[in-house]
């Protein structure tokens, strides 16, 4: 049997695309994957009605969930919460509808790419702290030599585009390098609102890197809405597939 996962990110509810909401749930029951990926930016501002409303399509698809949380799912409004207890509502919405998952085809390893505050503005882009970055190695040290895909899961790319000089993420370089070298075959991840797929190649090491759209309005670069199929098989190259829906 191959295992497929759904991957989508930057739903934003609050302005989400409710048309391309509902084309993903009548994929989720006509195919049922056995799990989907949501790669971060769950609601707009981090409200609570909008994890709510997050909370209650999450639960109606019928498949385990894993979430990543992403620089928007942090409150906006409520600093004291932001900077005394960031994740509160995330992890929340991660206890009532999210799980962990792996397989004998497939184990996903998580890294957070968010931080609570960063010195430069916007607080937008991310950061992959020596902390985070170690929590992660430690998981893929413990899966050395496993058969299965390895993919990590975070909210955004380690790097930026090849036709880029710089990278918005502070530390991707050095983090892309570290979690290549120790195994991982592949990163999930959001964020940018175009899809994007490509091996890319530091310090030796080579991992793919698997970006998801945006299923919300906040559409960027031209690119419309979108998910990613994902279809692995111990010991075969995983294929992924990107399935484009209609601009609204």
């Amino acid at each position: 049997m191959t295992t497929r996962l759904f991957h989508v990110s930057d739903v934003h509810f609050g302005v989400e695309n409710r048309e391309a909401l509902e084309h993903v749930a009548k994929a989720i029951r006509d195919e049922r994957p056995d799990a989907l990926v949501c790669t971060g930016d769950v609601t707009q501002r981090a409200k609570h009605s909008e994890y709510a409303a997050a909370a209650e399509w999450f639960a109606g698809l019928g498949v385990p969930v894993v979430l990543e949380p992403g620089n928007h799912d942090m409150p906006y409004y409520n600093l004291l919460e932001r900077f005394s207890d960031p994740y509160r509502r995330f992890r929340r919405l991660d206890s009532e509808v999210g799980s962990r998952f792996e397989n004998d085809d497939v184990v996903l390893v998580s890294l957070k790419s968010t931080v609570r505050a960063q010195p430069r503005f916007p607080w937008s882009d991310g950061i992959v702290t020596k902390r985070s970055l170690e929590r992660t190695l430690a998981e893929l040290r413990k899966l050395s030599g496993d058969p299965r895909h390895v993919i990590v899961t975070a909210h955004h790319p380690l790097l930026g585009p090849k036709e880029d000089a710089g990278n918005p993420t502070i530390g991707g370089d050095r983090a892309f390098a570290a979690l290549a070298s120790a195994g991982a075959d592949a990163i999930m991840t959001g964020h940018v609102h175009r899809p994007f797929d490509e091996t890319r190649e530091m310090a030796g090491a080579s991992m793919r890197m698997i970006g998801a759209g945006t299923l919300s309005t906040r559409l960027r670069h031209g690119a419309p809405p979108s998910y990613r199929v994902l279809n692995c098989r111990r010991g075969e190259e995983m294929q992924v597939e990107l399935r484009e829906l209609a601009a609204t």
